[in-house]
């Protein structure tokens, strides 16, 4: 039938946005997203809820688990839910800390979470020193601890760890690679292995290949949905200027942050064509439909264990696919290898632009964010001043829409 309304005709076609499976997707960013709570809870604030739990009274575990069910949801920071691995990771800490303070810390009993003290924090802090755990590992669990006491209205409560006698070295991330974490540097032929891959399980096979192309995380290549998240240049968004490609793939990265990534390699093309094979529906992610998200990333996880891809085996993991590209990718850019790869003097300008190509592949927003994969910007020619205005600033920032 013939559409009267003149306003309707000659209108471009609209691709189709991308649609949110029952559990193939990270659950929301936004409030809404949260559990229900409990029908003996409604219309009680937390506060109301604890006061019915009264130190000495309740099991300190208990009264954790309370929390946990009140809060763990929720950014401490921000209006937003956080993930499932942020919520496992923050239970699972939160858990062990309070039970270590009497296995392991010397505390006669288990402290209930109100009556959390600076000693228990110092006491802890003292242990994982004599354990010699990575600096990132001991801001995590600071920064958890620091969730914990914003969710009694303690913010604030948690110092910094020089104040429990941490050094610099023990708590300070480095942001620079120092080592080229690819697996070519470990002398692995990454497209032989994912063959490999493939012919054990097509799905695990296909992310793979779109980690190794795109230089995608774990959590983002399970995600692509390779017909839907393939859209034309006009229909990115992105400063005419700045087309590298006729089509780009969406992605949804860490943090909720989006973007595009030109479609402009051969092995970018081949690893959608074969993930467009793998998918049951136009609409369909890669992830197997039978699993949830987190049953995919668990299958992932044991693939690359059966065939021996762990740090423990054979020294990598499945982010070194996302270090290779982007290391490729600053070095087809500049001619040169990258730092952690012992490449020499690169021009500054050229090593800004390269650096900065990086880093909008990789998600980031920071043109310093490139140094975690590549190393450190060569010096040569550049004077500290030049070099800090090159770590802050980039070519500009892009636009990165969802497909409309």
């Amino acid at each position: 039938m013939t559409d009267k309304n003149p306003s309707r005709q000659h209108q471009p076609q609209r691709p189709t946005v991308p649609r949110s499976k029952p559990n193939t997707a990270s659950p929301g960013r936004l409030v809404q997203h949260q559990p229900a709570r409990r029908q003996d809870w409604i219309n009680q604030s937390p506060q109301e809820i604890l006061a019915r739990h009264l130190p000495g009274k309740t099991e300190p575990l208990r009264v954790l688990e309370i929390l946990l069910e009140l809060f763990n949801t929720q950014h401490t920071a921000l209006n937003k839910t956080v993930s499932h691995k942020t919520r496992h990771e923050r239970a699972q800490f939160l858990r062990r800390f309070f039970r270590d303070l009497k296995l392991k810390a010397g505390f006669n009993t288990v402290p209930d979470p109100r009556n959390l003290g600076q000693r228990h924090i110092q006491a802890m802090a003292a242990m994982w020193q004599r354990e010699a755990l990575a600096p990132a590992t001991i801001q995590t669990y600071m920064s958890f601890l620091r969730g914990l006491t914003t969710w009694l209205g303690k913010a604030g409560f948690v110092h910094a760890p020089a104040h429990y006698g941490l050094t610099p070295q023990e708590y300070q991330r480095h942001e620079v690679a120092n080592s080229d974490k690819s697996w070519s540097a470990k002398g692995i032929d990454a497209t032989i292995v994912i063959a490999q891959i493939c012919d054990f399980d097509r799905y695990v096979g296909a992310s793979m290949r779109l980690m190794q192309a795109f230089g995608l995380r774990r959590k983002e290549s399970v995600q692509v949905r390779p017909f839907e998240h393939v859209q034309p240049f006009d229909r990115t968004g992105l400063p005419e200027q700045q087309k590298e490609s006729e089509n780009y793939l969406w992605i949804k990265g860490k943090g909720g942050r989006v973007r595009w990534i030109p479609i402009a390699s051969t092995m970018q093309q081949d690893a959608l064509a074969f993930a467009q094979t793998v998918v049951h529906s136009r609409a369909s992610p890669i992830g197997n439909p039978d699993r949830d998200l987190r049953g995919n990333l668990r299958r992932l996880d044991y693939a690359l264990a059966r065939f021996g891809l762990t740090r423990a085996a054979l020294g990598v993991t499945a982010h070194g696919l996302r270090h290779q590209a982007l290391n490729d990718t600053y070095e087809a850019q500049t001619g040169v290898p990258t730092p952690v790869r012992g490449g020499g003097r690169v021009e500054l300008a050229a090593d800004r632009a390269a650096r900065y190509k990086v880093s909008k592949l990789a998600g980031h927003a920071r043109l310093r964010a490139a140094g975690a994969y590549i190393g450190s910007r060569p010096r040569q020619g550049s004077t500290p001043d030049q070099a800090e205005n090159l770590n802050q600033q980039g070519p500009g920032t892009d636009t990165a829409r969802k497909p409309q």
